[in-house]
């Protein structure tokens, strides 16, 4: 029978699988980095991939999130 410890360290470790899970780069199935807005699908910007590899929206969206305060995919 798992005690407290055993249970809090499974959730802990859930939880950091999901978390790595929801933060990696996007990938395509070739390997390439994403370069389309997953809102209104235009290309991300050349200058924002670089700088901000991580990005999943072009400038203007992210904008739009930010302000409806929705910063989490």
């Amino acid at each position: 029978m798992a005690d407290i410890a055993d249970n809090a360290g499974e959730i802990i470790e859930r939880h950091l699988a999901h978390s790595l899970a929801r933060h990696q780069l996007p990938v395509t199935v070739a390997g390439a980095m994403e370069i389309d807005c997953e809102e209104c699908g235009t290309e991300i910007p050349k200058a924002r991939r670089q700088a901000a590899p991580w990005a999943t929206t072009c400038i203007d969206c992210q904008s739009i999130r930010e302000a409806r305060g929705r910063h989490v995919r």
